[in-house]
């Protein structure tokens, strides 16, 4: 999976395994990720089983769900897949827009890399099979996470070439499921009324950082539409209007407690973190009124842009370090007392 900010790589586990939990007691056929970013939690829960319905607002989000998620590794095997990336990967290097804007005017990849990003990214517009291109545009997005040149956020790169920059890009099958799901692309609040599932589980934005801001040369990737930009990190001017209410202060209570009055669910399943605009109380407060409701918690190491301090567009060091954890929290909402109760007694002694 590509690096990111919001991603539960390290807490995909636990999150997984409460939901095991609830499903052992109370069958859970259905989940809905209504905010799945890099489809990390989506993709393990399809991969336990469960028919998972993916979105996010984000283009390059809604195209690793797509794969991720949605497609059928039997329709779309390595023995179908491989022979495409490896046609790709012998183009002729292109030198355009892509690697003039994200190589040159700024420095996200070698320029060796990023010609090859742009000649691959042409070839696959020409893919008319719509599920297809989304795996090949994966395959193109977490090879070149490999090769980048930032801390994992592309609101800046790095002053000097990553170690990883040097390395040369390589398409790799990415990690298709059998089986269903189904990818969409929509607002969250507008969709969560509309969608239908035994557990929904929400991960939306904490704080007023902007998931679209810090992968913007992803949706660049994705959407291939040379976009005006601005800046020294060349953001895609769009960033500036496409905001969601979760990075509002003022906005993030309200759009919640509207969030999850339209939820039609047996369970509700909420990731968040003591960074975030909504402090325990009011989450709990929320989830309330919506059903029985239970909250775990973690330690959890910061993100690797946060540990090596605040640095200027010049790359000068000008802030530093305030702490290096954080406590993740997972709040289960439950129609039902007794899923809860299995959740919160301890396991029976095995003596």
């Amino acid at each position: 999976m590509i690096k990111y900010i919001g991603s539960k790589r390290s807490l995909v586990d636990w999150i997984v395994g409460v939901v095991q939990r609830i499903h052992a007691h109370i069958p859970i056929t259905t989940v809905a990720d209504l905010f799945s970013g890099s489809a990390r939690v989506a993709h393990t829960l399809k991969a336990h089983g469960f028919y998972v319905y993916a979105n996010d607002y984000a283009s390059y989000a809604y195209t690793l769900a797509h794969a991720l998620v949605e497609a059928d590794r039997a329709h779309y095997p390595p023995e179908r897949v491989q022979p495409l990336l490896e046609t790709l990967m012998h183009l002729p290097l292109q030198y355009g827009w892509f690697t003039r804007t994200y190589c040159e005017e700024a420095r996200y990849f070698r320029p060796e890399n990023g010609a090859r990003i742009e000649a691959i990214r042409n070839a696959i517009d020409g893919c008319a099979d719509p599920t297809l291109k989304s795996v090949l545009l994966t395959s193109l997005m977490l090879a070149a996470d490999k090769v980048d040149s930032t801390t994992g956020l592309q609101m800046a790169y790095l002053k000097r070439w990553a170690p990883r920059a040097y390395q040369p890009l390589r398409l790799r099958y990415p990690p298709l499921l059998p089986g269903a799901g189904k990818a969409l692309q929509e607002d969250a609040l507008e969709l969560a009324g509309a969608l239908e599932a035994d557990l929904f589980y929400l991960d939306p934005p904490y704080n007023q950082h902007s998931y679209l801001a810090n992968y913007h040369v992803w949706e660049t990737l994705v959407l291939w539409d040379c976009p005006e930009t601005y800046g020294v990190a060349c953001k895609r001017v769009d960033v500036k209007h496409r905001k969601s209410p979760f990075n509002a202060r003022t906005q993030a209570r309200p759009a919640m407690e509207y969030l999850v009055n339209q939820i039609r669910a047996k369970h509700l399943l909420v990731s968040f973190n003591d960074e975030g605009y909504l402090t325990r109380e009011e989450l709990e407060a929320i989830l309330s009124e919506w059903g029985y409701v239970a909250r775990f918690e973690r330690p959890y190491r910061r993100y690797v842009g946060a540990l090596i301090g605040i640095h200027n567009p010049r790359g000068e060091k000008v802030g530093q370090v305030s702490h290096t954890r954080n406590t993740e929290m997972l709040f289960v909402a439950t129609k039902y007392k007794s899923a809860l109760e299995t959740l919160t007694n301890p396991a029976p002694s095995q003596e």
